[in-house]
């Protein structure tokens, strides 16, 4: 009953505190774009400031400088979700079966 009483009273404080106009899944992206990009930032200064020596390190690196400037594709919506086809229904069971 504790624990119940207890939640339910933390519920209704948070919803009397709570920012209004917070937008909290905009900030989560947000805040996940700023940190792939540091950490795309920070991967590509470490592997260009090593030195090479073979053809394939240097070819690698060439890669690595080429895909460090396009912009990586967004996750929003899976596949799944942009479906416009709706849910096929199973059949109709036959009168027999019962």
């Amino acid at each position: 009953m504790f624990v119940l009483r207890s939640a339910f009273w933390l519920t209704v404080m948070f919803l009397i505190i709570a920012p209004k106009d917070f937008d909290l899944g905009k900030t989560a992206s947000d805040a996940s774009a700023e940190a792939l990009k540091a950490g795309q930032q920070v991967i590509v200064s470490q592997v260009l400031a090593s030195d090479c020596s073979t053809l394939e390190c240097a070819g690698g690196k060439a890669a690595l400088t080429v895909l460090a400037g396009s912009k990586l594709p967004s996750v929003d919506t899976p596949m799944q979700m942009t479906s416009n086809t709706p849910v096929p229904l199973p059949r109709p069971r036959p009168d027999r079966m019962g």
